[in-house]
């Protein structure tokens, strides 16, 4: 069965009966039908007095660098939480929300797989409950606000040439990644605004997506919008939100996307699904709202996920996500396949099936490094999740978990996909055990980050690629160098580094698997995003809109007479 059949097999039950598992009643839900809701009234479930009473325990899920094969993070997720459920501990699962872009693209769905999926699946992919069709118009509002201001007299003195805000669109279209507008017609130069050169992001690589993920409240969301630097003036000075007087309205827009959206698991356990940059092209964790109201709600465990590799998504959600929020992990759930460490090893995806433990030595070296950074980086303790599938063999497992062992690290196999939490519960014991040890270690711990914030943007730089990347250190262009110089005249040295790369490697280059050595890593841009309170370290090629493949995923999506939906996975 495929996964859209395996969702449509189980009944769901009303949200409000999922609601009622972790006490939250009927006036607080904001129905979306009968299977999804938003949470109002939530401050006192973030409150800082409620997440520092939480006696749940935060989980995060992150995984080796991506492969053709697949590792299956979401349906780790998702799965674990069941399994802690069915062990009687109150565990709620908080998600990042999928961008249409991927899932008409290459990607596909990204609500779990099998029998460890969150439902509604098709509403789940596609326009749920609205939140990034409302980011996307906050994010062009402030757009046309920006060139009207131009338009209608300039009075901020801002320069048409050094605009560094750009429109959105949550949709994979190459097209629109560089454009010229405000475009004369119609024999009347005057109305169609000034002309010059723009471009589209998707929309999960807009500052408002970073801001409304880092949020605490509709205020804070409002001040951070408001810091946004959209563009420079003649003498180089920034313009902001604020000063165009755009926050405001744009608040008004995410009023309601900011509640965040509750559904459920095939085992019809709860789960908020809010939010959803980027890994690889932003900080790739769901809002800072939902990972404090779970925490708010579960009485025992929270599991979290961050965006593809360690590298990328781990690195972010702790080294940004959490300095920003206070929050940090209980322990370290590190996702892998056989099948994806044999891809690491050189193997191409055709030949995935077959038993070769060669590959597989030469690719668990990109395992193990997580592993490493994850223990020695952070100071957290870790379980690898392998994710099960009928072709890994006794033998490959087996040196799976002899080469863990050495770091000292207990490799699981997780079976959810194909029996949802019971294939899980191992997995789920362990994760118990690590937390109740985890538990007595933070007594006589702080929190650890790979770089401290009071050191140049170029030294934070370094630390990523050494200590994560295990890279010999890192290059800037020309231009890099200078807007390095500019944003640490400009006051913006003591910000936090999302770096955007690849996903497919610890390196820039995607084409450098497994754990590559003797390499040095190469930043093309630096950007402020002041809202979110980081800045934005771009790499190699990476693209804040990607494009669609040769056969896109949408080729094969259709819907019958009767609704029913087929090619969505």
């Amino acid at each position: 069965m495929t996964d859209i059949e395996i969702a449509n097999s189980v009944e769901m039950q009303h949200i409000k009966n999922v609601a009622e598992k972790v006490g939250i009643t009927e006036e607080n839900l904001e129905y979306y039908g009968k299977y999804k809701a938003k949470i109002d009234n939530f401050s006192d479930l973030i409150s800082d007095e409620t997440v520092k009473n939480s006696t749940a325990k935060l989980v995060l899920v992150t995984a080796i660098n991506p492969t053709p094969a697949g590792e299956g993070k979401t349906t780790t997720t998702v799965g674990l939480n069941d399994a802690l459920n069915r062990l009687g501990k109150s565990s709620m699962a908080a998600l990042r929300e999928p961008s249409l872009g991927p899932v008409f693209g290459i990607k596909g769905g990204a609500a779990g797989g099998g029998y460890a999926q969150v439902v509604p699946m098709e509403d789940i992919n596609l326009h749920f409950t609205g939140d990034f069709h409302a980011i996307g118009a906050a994010n062009n509002l402030l757009a046309a606000m920006l060139d009207n201001h131009i338009k209608q007299g300039n009075a901020l003195n801002i320069d048409p040439m050094n605009i560094v805000w750009k429109r959105v669109v949550d949709m994979n279209d190459r097209q629109l990644r560089n454009v010229i507008d405000g475009v004369a017609g119609g024999g009347n130069a005057t109305v169609n605004g000034v002309t010059r050169p723009d471009g589209f992001d998707i929309t999960v690589a807009s500052e408002v997506m970073a801001v409304f993920c880092l949020a605490n409240s509709l205020q804070d969301l409002k001040e951070r919008l408001g810091k946004m630097v959209v563009a420079y003036t003649f003498d180089k000075k920034p313009v902001t939100a604020a000063k165009l007087q755009a926050n405001g309205a744009m608040a008004v827009l995410l009023k309601d996307a900011i509640k965040p959206n509750l559904v459920q698991s095939l085992e019809h356990n709860p789960v908020i699904i809010h939010g959803g940059p980027f890994a690889n092209i932003a900080h790739g964790c769901n809002s800072v709202i939902a990972t404090k109201s779970a925490l708010g709600l579960a009485k025992d465990y929270v599991i979290t996920e961050a965006g593809f590799g360690a590298d990328l998504g781990a690195e972010k959600f702790l080294d940004i996500k959490c300095r920003l929020s206070g929050l940090y992990p209980d322990c370290v759930v590190l996702v892998a396949t056989v099948r994806a460490l044999k891809s690491h090893g050189g193997v191409a995806k055709a030949d995935l099936n077959n038993e070769n433990l060669e590959a597989l030595e030469a690719g668990l070296p990109n395992l193990l490094q997580h592993v490493e950074n994850m223990k020695n980086v952070y100071g957290l303790p870790v379980v690898v999740a392998l994710n099960k599938f009928p072709t890994d063999t006794e033998d490959e497992v087996k040196l799976v978990e002899s080469k863990a062992a050495d770091l000292g690290v207990d490799v699981i196999l997780s079976d959810v996909w194909a029996k949802g939490g019971e294939g899980g519960e191992d997995l789920a014991k362990k994760v118990i055990e690590l937390c109740d040890q985890s538990s007595v270690q933070s007594l006589t711990k702080e929190n650890q980050f790979a770089y401290d914030l009071n050191i140049s943007i170029e030294d934070k730089l370094n630390e990523i690629a050494k200590k994560i990347y295990h890279a010999d250190g890192v290059v800037l262009t020309p231009g890099a160098r200078k807007k390095m110089v500019q944003l640490e005249e400009q006051g913006f040295r003591d910000l936090p580094i999302c770096v955007a790369k690849t996903q497919y490697s610890f390196s820039d280059d995607a084409k450098k698997i497994g754990a590559p050595k003797g390499f040095k890593v190469t930043f093309k841009d630096i950007k402020v995003s002041a809202g979110a309170g980081f800045l934005v370290a771009l790499t190699g090629s990476i693209m804040t809109m990607p494009g669609l493949p040769k056969v896109p995923a949408a080729n094969s999506i259709d819907i019958d007479s009767n609704g029913h939906i087929t090619g969505l996975f």
